[in-house]
Order: structure tokens, then C-alpha cells, then sequence
């Protein structure tokens, strides 16, 4: 899957006054703009500094500053422009992406939410620690994202007495 997908459809995606990925120390970081004009700082995960810094270095533009991120496309050339890939085009991208892997569901940016706030809260993590890194304001909210609810296990079917 592109690492558009992994970070998200609507983050990276408009002209920008500043840099959205950058280091802070030793560790690299990213900035995130939420809805209503919010912005969101935390560290990046390591994977995902591999995958940010492969990508910087192919796209040749890891020197580029203040610059779009994830930049549109010149029609079938391959070359990078200027300007910011607009998110319907990231969107575009994702479901190319999921029909050549042969998934039948549609897939958004929710469904990536969904899934690393799921693949967190598996791993051990607290639902205060995945809302503040879902930058929501209500637990409610990042409790709506967390699927770790959804499997039934044979243990729990066994608990019924018939």
C-alpha cells in the first residue's frame, strides 16, 4: 500500500508555509493538520522515517524545504511538479491501490485510522495515549476507531450454557 494511504488522505495534501516532516534532535517528526485548521506534532515511528526518507530520496526531494510533500504528477511520465497532490487524486490513488491487491471494500483514510488505532490499542496501548495521537478531542471519538472489540472468540461463544 503507499505510504500516501498510511498517512492519511487529507494531512498532506494542500500547499504549505512549512515543513510537515522535520527533525527535532535526534528523532524525526511530523506535523499533521487536522480538521479546523488544527496542527498536530508527534514523533514519527521509525517505519515510517524509512519509508518518509526512501520516498524523499526517489522523489529527489528531500532538500526541497517548504515544500509540498506528496506533489501531483505529470500525466503518465512519472515526473513530480511543483504543486501539492490534491486529496482527491490521494483518494484516486488508495483505490487503484486496494483493486490491484484484490480488496472488494472500498477503503478511505477512516479505514487507515481505524486500523492503526486498532493495531495500538492490540499492542497494549491506552485509549488516552490513541486519543491524544488521533488528536481527538473526546475518547468517545477514538473508542468509535478501535476494532479490537470486533472479533468474537471461541472462548466467548463457550461461555453460553445450553
Amino acid at each position: 500500500m503507499s505510504l500516501v494511504s498510511v498517512l492519511g488522505c487529507g494531512t498532506w495534501f494542500f500547499p504549505i508555509e512549512e515543513q510537515l516532516y522535520y527533525s527535532q534532535g535526534k528523532r524525526w517528526w511530523v506535523r499533521l493538520h487536522e480538521k479546523g485548521g488544527k496542527r498536530h506534532e508527534m514523533p514519527a515511528h521509525h517505519t515510517l522515517e524509512a519509508y518518509l526518507d526512501a520516498y524523499l530520496d526517489a522523489a529527489g526531494i528531500r532538500d526541497s524545504g517548504k515544500s509540498p510533500l506528496f506533489r501531483s504528477a505529470v500525466w503518465h511520465s512519472g515526473m513530480l511538479t511543483d504543486k501539492a497532490m490534491h486529496r482527491i487524486d490521494a483518494y484516486r490513488m488508495i483505490q487503484r491501490r486496494a483493486a490491484a491487491m484484490g480488496l472488494k471494500r472500498r477503503i478511505n483514510c477512516h479505514t487507515f485510522r481505524a486500523t492503526g488505532i486498532t493495531a495500538y490499542m492490540d499492542a497494549g496501548g491506552t485509549l488516552e495515549n490513541a486519543q491524544l495521537m488521533a488528536a481527538h478531542e473526546s475518547p468517545r471519538t477514538t473508542k468509535l476507531y478501535d476494532r479490537t472489540g470486533d472479533e468474537i472468540t471461541l472462548d466467548e461463544v463457550e461461555r453460553i450454557r445450553i
